[in-house]
């Protein structure tokens, strides 16, 4: 076995888990970028990947690796950045145990992330969401709950992984209801359920019987419900909802644009940007004003009605001379 695979099984068990105690999610991520990278090592290099040397795994083959990720996988710029940051957190964990390959992998370390386009955040306005709420078929048990999972999602503005790790001891709909959730970074937080939320979700627990650590939206053999699962009957629903709702059928309808619809919801209220950030879960509030304020055209049509146009009239350049006159009206 070679210098790498030791430091690669390091980096997960001792760095990774033991010392930042790395989330589920963050582990899969990470291991899938490696296992691509080493595939694509050994096909360039012809040895197996518990054969492969730090040395063989430098910065050339590291930038053919993530072009090949854009180019022959059709990975986008954020995804290609993000398989990016897992490389450099394995080789700045491995210029501690190999400093003789101190200046390969501070060549490693210098490639940089790829700019990229920023789109704005798709949302849906109050009639779409009212025709997306509409879509499932409340005479079945799959549309009693797929109606429940959507009208709780667009409220509260969980992330999907946030969604489906949910269990029915969760949800607290006595006085104060709310539903308390882990989310990203393993913040605890906890969200407060509306009027019409609790009828609609004490509706749905009520038919689901189940104990408090069941998961509360489950599939129709008891499972939880998966992340593409959710992803994909949300989508469904859009086309559904595009037959009484045509303007929805021009917006990118996911989990998370109802996570942005919450969120723009809020702002619309006059909810402060402070209590959105810590709403959502956010790390700080510069990251929800930066996303929903620059989304938001209301509202800076409301900033430009509150301004004074500026005191000038409007008028066309006259040349003096006639020669250029002349040559303007060339």
């Amino acid at each position: 076995m070679s210098a790498l695979a030791p430091t690669v099984q390091a980096w997960f068990t001792e760095h990774l888990l033991t010392q930042r105690q790395a989330s589920p999610r963050t582990v899969a991520a990470y291991r899938d970028t490696l296992r691509m990278l080493l595939a694509f090592a050994q096909a360039r290099t012809g040895k197996a990947p518990s054969q492969l040397d730090v040395a063989d795994v430098d910065a050339t083959l590291i930038g053919a690796f993530l072009t090949h990720l854009e180019q022959d996988r059709h990975n986008s710029a954020r995804t290609r950045n993000a398989r990016l940051a897992a490389i450099r957190s394995l080789y700045r964990y491995a210029a501690l145990r190999h400093p003789e390959h101190a200046q390969l992998i501070q060549r490693v370390l210098a490639i940089p992330g790829k700019r990229h386009d920023r789109s704005d955040v798709s949302f849906l306005q109050p009639e779409e969401l009212d025709a997306l709420l509409a879509a499932p078929d409340r005479s079945t048990r799959t549309g009693r709950r797929d109606h429940a999972l959507l009208v709780f999602a667009a409220q509260t503005g969980l992330r999907v992984s946030e969604l489906t790790g949910l269990c029915c001891g969760d949800i607290q709909l006595g006085s104060g209801p709310h539903v308390r959730c882990t989310g990203k970074g393993r913040k605890d937080r906890a969200t407060p359920l509306t009027a019409h939320t609790v009828k609609v979700l004490r509706e749905w627990m009520k038919e689901r019987a189940a104990s408090s650590a069941d998961p509360l939206f489950v599939t129709s053999r008891g499972g939880p419900l998966s992340t593409d699962a959710v992803q994909w009957l949300v989508a469904e629903y859009a086309i559904t909802a595009a037959k009484q709702c045509p303007l929805i059928a021009a917006k990118t309808v996911s989990p998370h644009a109802l996570r942005h619809t919450c969120a723009m919801n809020l702002l619309h209220s006059g909810v402060d940007v402070a209590v959105i950030a810590l709403w959502l879960g956010h790390e700080s509030t510069q990251t929800t004003s930066a996303i929903y304020l620059h989304a938001d055209m209301s509202l800076k049509e409301q900033a430009l009605a509150r301004t004074t146009p500026p005191n000038t009239r409007p008028g066309r350049y006259r040349p003096r001379d006639a020669l250029l006159a002349f040559l303007e009206g060339l």
